[in-house]
């Protein structure tokens, strides 16, 4: 749990920093989800292509040693963020920005441009069932399933890698400019029948069309993950114009966030569908029952595409009000802080001189109002 709970944090991280560029850039909001999905694509590749020979050469314990070195790399990278120093922070004035982030939260929630597509994204996810846990059981099991060992099965999620870094450039280059709706639609129907792929493993018809277990299996995880990869690239993309100016990267979190619980929700109505099929480690008898579920109840989205706007990437879907409401505040301290400076300026035309301290601290004064 607490690495689950560290790489979330890191992750979440990262995602407030291409939100809030994405608002800063938005013709090059698409391109930095692309590039964020790239980079976590050819991570999982790196990743999965050793873990397979690790577990098997140095044994669990030695391949969970080693992941020391990635969180190492994390806290590394995280020092070279670029962060702007504020000095003599006002901190007693913290609890009054968090009271008036929340309400600013709030109310980005109550409009229907946010809150519609929200609904969809976690309602996609909660009925996205997973049973990958069954399904991999079945794929070590000697006796009933298929014995892929810890190496094979290390380098059919390399390969499910390369199908999302596929995805990734395939959205870049082809799909990036199709609708919010349209893209989701076309893919959430190809993943369900991506799905009938791992029916005709466990039936082993595979074997009939003469394509061994081993090529048939990989070919189903890289199709699997590319598909998976375009379906939601679009809506990280979707999330990303959905947020309030100023807080950016605090309601991006908060997006990612519920989808990390409509996730946790599909993996709990997955387990709860293993249990009441009686699929365990050694019993996989109704493993079919569950693909063919799984598989149909991916199609249930798709009448709930309506809550999906229908707008392009290059569009504006906040409210005016959304998106002026930071900048009208910034302007409004800057005009302040302008006026303030009036009679400092008027008595140095009178003859009397200002410290060149003084004038440094208005133009801190000023930069840390502008951030």
């Amino acid at each position: 749990m607490t690495g689950s709970a560290s790489v979330a944090i890191a992750d979440v991280t990262i995602d407030a920093c291409v939100a809030e560029n994405s608002i800063v850039y938005p013709h090059l909001a698409a391109d930095m989800i692309s590039l964020n999905g790239f980079c976590s694509s050819v991570g999982g590749l790196i990743g999965f292509s050793i873990s397979g020979f690790l577990v098997h050469a140095i044994g669990a314990q030695g391949a969970l040693g080693l992941l020391t070195i990635p969180s190492a790399l994390v806290i590394l990278s995280g020092t070279l963020l670029k962060e702007v120093h504020i000095p003599n922070f006002p901190y007693e004035q913290a609890h009054k920005k968090f009271v008036e982030a929340s309400g600013k939260m709030l109310t980005a929630l109550k409009c229907p441009e946010v809150w519609r597509p929200c609904v969809y994204m976690y309602i996609s996810l909660a009925l996205s069932v997973d049973i990958q846990e069954g399904m991999f059981f079945w794929y070590t099991d000697q006796s009933a399933g298929l014995s892929f060992h810890e190496g094979f099965i290390g380098f059919m999620f390399a390969i499910g890698s390369v199908g999302s870094l596929v995805g990734v450039i395939l959205y870049q280059n082809i799909l990036k400019d199709h609708s919010f709706r349209s893209l989701p639609f076309s893919s959430q129907l190809l993943l369900s029948l991506a799905g009938m792929l791992d029916l005709i493993l466990v039936l082993r018809l595979n074997l009939k069309m003469g394509i061994p277990d081993y090529y048939f299996a990989v070919i189903d995880e890289g199709v699997s993950k590319m598909i998976n990869r375009i379906k939601w690239m679009p809506l990280l993309v979707l999330s990303s114009k959905l947020c309030p100016t100023g807080i950016e990267g605090t309601f991006y979190a908060l997006l990612m966030s519920i989808d990390n619980i409509g996730s946790l929700t599909g993996s709990w109505v997955g387990g709860l569908l293993l249990h009441l099929l009686r699929i365990t480690r050694t019993e996989f008898k109704n493993l079919w029952a569950a693909i063919l579920i799984r598989n149909m109840m991916r199609l249930l989205p798709l009448a709930l595409l309506f809550l999906v706007p229908r707008s392009d990437p290059n569009s504006t879907l906040l409210p005016s009000d959304l998106l002026n409401e930071g900048d009208d505040d910034e302007a409004q301290r800057v005009e302040n802080v302008e006026l303030t400076s009036l009679p400092a300026n008027r008595n140095s035309c009178d003859g009397k001189s200002l410290h060149d301290g003084e004038r440094d601290d208005d133009e801190a004064s000023l930069l840390a109002n502008r951030s």
